[in-house]
């Protein structure tokens, strides 16, 4: 088995076997990932490479959108911040804007820090014993 069939193993083996929550936490690691990749295109002027991984991008917000709980006053707060950064997404892409891009990117840090705060301190719980 070559490097990379073991790599590309040990990836399909991490997404089956993760919890929700960590699947939640790889999606926004993606979407940083994509919205990267996005503005190291913008700086050298590959117009294909940015609008890719834009709609990469844009395609894990909605993935996000799409699992909210809306019968959470939370989620609806939450899917109303995710439509804007979708939105914004789309600017950046159509003004090929990078300051959008950070601004998008900060907002996605910010669910992804909050999400892996939240994961932690279930895993302290269940592994204290204590119920959450």
């Amino acid at each position: 088995m070559s490097v990379q069939n073991a790599y590309n193993a040990y990836k399909q083996n991490s997404v089956t076997t993760a919890s929700p929550g960590e699947l939640t936490l790889m999606l926004y690691n993606g979407c940083l990932k994509f919205i990267h990749q996005a503005k190291k295109a913008i700086e050298v002027n590959n117009i294909e490479m940015r609008n890719t991984n834009v709609q990469k991008a844009q395609a894990i917000i909605w993935e996000l959108m799409s699992t909210l709980n809306m019968d959470v006053e939370v989620s609806k707060e939450m899917y109303n911040l995710y439509e804007y950064m979708h939105s914004q997404l789309t600017q950046a892409n159509i003004k090929n804007d990078i300051a959008i891009l950070d601004e998008v990117e900060g907002l996605t840090k910010e669910f992804r820090d909050t999400w892996k705060e939240v994961i932690q301190i279930n895993r302290k719980h269940q592994y204290s014993g204590d119920s959450v």
